[in-house]
């Protein structure tokens, strides 16, 4: 995740109240509410890259002789897989 978690709700709580002075949103709900929800949103979002990441190398663990003997680049082979998965799974990151 490129953005440190302690900043997401200060994000959120910004995002919601920028909407609701330009009156593009009406809420429903209690703003802190609201900012809890987007702040679950924002997370899981910047968290998709990092459960890809886990499970890339989960993936490479099987290949983890041919990697050391230096027949296969780790990083290369990383970029190539994670790639193909973002492909696969349509994942905008």
């Amino acid at each position: 995740m490129r953005v440190p978690k302690g900043w997401v709700p200060i994000l959120s709580k910004e995002i919601i109240e920028e909407l609701l002075r330009r009156e593009q949103i009406e809420l429903v709900m209690p703003r802190e509410q609201a900012v809890t929800l987007l702040s679950g949103l924002i997370l899981e979002e910047l968290m998709i890259e990092d459960i890809l990441n886990a499970e890339v190398r989960e993936m490479l663990k099987k290949y983890d002789s041919e990697i050391e003997k230096g027949r296969l680049d780790y990083r290369r082979l990383f970029e190539m897989t994670k790639q193909k998965l973002v492909k696969e799974r349509n994942i905008v990151l």
